[in-house]
């Protein structure tokens, strides 16, 4: 999908996955404040034209790597509403089986890798998606996302590095939103934007702004195509803004009023609301079915959470430990097993659908 052949149900898709995002997340910040959450909270709020976007340029078969402030993603590529929300609540249903309180939360068989917490950690994590995907010859594309105090990590450019000499079908979101924490952007790098850094790597590096969600489809439709083509990973920086803090508990005191005040005045939704009803594609009565609709979706969601039980303590050591017995990666019957790279090289070659049911539980 590219920002030139969006239809009327494309368009509407797109407002629909970003009204759902802010409402999942505001909902969640209200419930983190009722003293329902365990653990802390982390918003996208102001993210939302740049998570939908790049994964509405996606494809049915494709893999995302996300961050922490990837809702957006995670609702477009088909997550749970009610799976988000026992997440949050730390449900014994919820995706990590009540083991964790965040968003760090995958499903592969929908093609989402589940986050570390170490930001730009991940990355090299989704080279090795993609260098399987292309070692299986398969026309996947890879999107991996990160912020833009991760881009001063090592793991960002040994990924960056890696993808670019073995050409992956890979493509690097840096969510640039001003601040690493509290630490603003010209404390952290000395260039106008981070996309050039994509030049030491020989690759393409665009930066759009990202809070036109228009904008982040088209230029990260390219790079999916030119990954999918198979030439290679890209570096789509998006700039856009964090409203609120770190976390629920940073006011974020650090941020200047005058820049607060000029980034809502380009609040992502009500940027492309008005674009929408510009081109006659949203009218009053389609808002308000919209607005009906998400919420719906997260009342329900929030119903099914706060109806599920709890974990079963019983349970507390299971995924933790190893299971009793040699470990190996094991190939066919009869197969040389003398060598790890031989074994591991069966593991890779591997269909998705032969995963164990323990990485099935932990990764649905």
């Amino acid at each position: 999908m590219s920002g030139k052949n969006l239809e009327r149900a494309d368009l509407l898709q797109i407002y629909h996955f970003m009204r759902l995002t802010r409402a999942m997340e505001d909902r969640t910040r209200t419930l983190f404040l009722q003293g329902k959450v365990v653990g802390g909270v982390y918003t996208a709020q102001g993210h939302e034209a740049t998570t939908v976007g790049a994964a509405m340029t996606l494809g049915n078969g494709d893999f995302i790597v996300p961050q922490h402030r990837d809702l957006g993603m995670h609702m477009v590529r088909g997550t749970s509403p009610r799976a988000v929300m026992c997440q949050w609540l730390a449900r014994g249903n919820a995706p990590t089986l009540g083991r964790d309180g965040q968003i760090h939360i995958g499903d592969m068989h929908h093609g989402i890798v589940p986050m570390i917490s170490l930001l730009g950690e991940s990355l090299p994590v989704a080279c090795g998606v993609a260098l399987t995907m292309k070692m299986r010859k398969r026309p996947t594309v890879v999107l991996a996302s990160c912020g833009d105090g991760a881009t001063n990590t090592g793991p960002f450019h040994e990924a960056v590095n890696f993808a670019s000499v073995q050409k992956l079908p890979l493509v690097f979101i840096i969510e640039n939103n001003g601040y690493a924490y509290s630490t603003p952007t010209y404390k952290q790098f000395a260039v106008q934007n981070l996309s050039e850094r994509a030049k030491a790597y020989d690759i393409p590096g665009e930066t759009v702004d990202g809070n036109d969600v228009l904008a982040v489809v088209e230029a990260v439709g390219k790079a999916v195509e030119r990954a999918r083509g198979g030439n290679g990973p890209s570096i789509v920086e998006c700039k856009t803004f964090r409203v609120r803090g770190h976390s629920e508990a940073d006011k974020a005191d650090y941020v200047p009023k005058e820049l607060r005040d000029e980034w809502l005045a380009k609040d992502p939704i009500k940027r492309f609301e008005a674009y929408l009803k510009n081109e006659q594609v949203l009218t009053d009565a389609t808002k308000a079915e919209i607005e009906a609709k998400v919420k719906a979706i997260v009342d329900d969601a929030v119903r099914f959470a706060e109806n599920s039980p709890a974990p079963d303590a019983t349970t507390v050591a299971d995924y933790v430990f190893a299971p009793d017995g040699p470990i190996a990666i094991v190939g066919e019957p009869g197969a040389d097993n003398s060598r790890y790279i031989n074994a591991l090289d069966r593991r890779i070659n591997q269909p998705f659908s032969t995963i164990s049911k323990a990485e099935e539980a932990v990764g649905r």
